[in-house]
C-alpha cells in the first residue's frame, strides 16, 4: 500500500491488462469478421431471391439462375472469411518500445 491510501500498481499487471485490451480490440475489429458477416448476410438475401426467381427473370439471364449462383458464391466466400478468422485469430501488434533520446 502506498502512503495516499491507494494500492500500489504493479507495472507487469498493468502491461498484461493493456495487452489483453489491445488483443480483444484487434479481434473485435478484425476486417475478416466484417467482410465475412456482410457477405453471409448479402449471400442469404441473394440466394433467397434466386430461389424465388420468376420464369421471366430466369429467361432474362438466358436460362441461368444467376441470383441463386451469385448468392451461393457469396455465402461460401463469407463463410470462408469467418472460418479463416476463427482458425487464425488476429494478434495485437507489439507496442513500439523505443527509448526516448535524453
Amino acid at each position: 500500500m502506498s502512503n495516499d491510501g491507494q494500492p500500489a500498481q504493479d507495472p507487469l499487471i498493468d502491461k498484461a491488462q493493456a495487452e489483453q485490451r489491445r488483443s480483444a480490440a484487434a479481434r473485435l475489429f478484425d476486417i475478416r469478421r466484417v467482410i465475412g458477416g456482410l457477405f453471409v448476410a448479402y449471400g442469404v438475401i441473394v440466394t433467397l431471391i434466386g430461389i424465388f426467381d420468376s420464369r421471366a427473370e430466369i429467361d432474362k439471364a438466358e436460362g441461368v439462375r444467376i441470383n441463386l449462383w451469385a448468392g451461393l458464391a457469396m455465402l461460401v466466400f463469407g463463410l470462408l472469411m469467418l472460418l479463416w478468422q476463427w482458425w487464425r485469430p488476429a494478434e495485437a501488434p507489439a507496442p513500439n518500445e523505443q527509448q526516448p533520446d535524453a
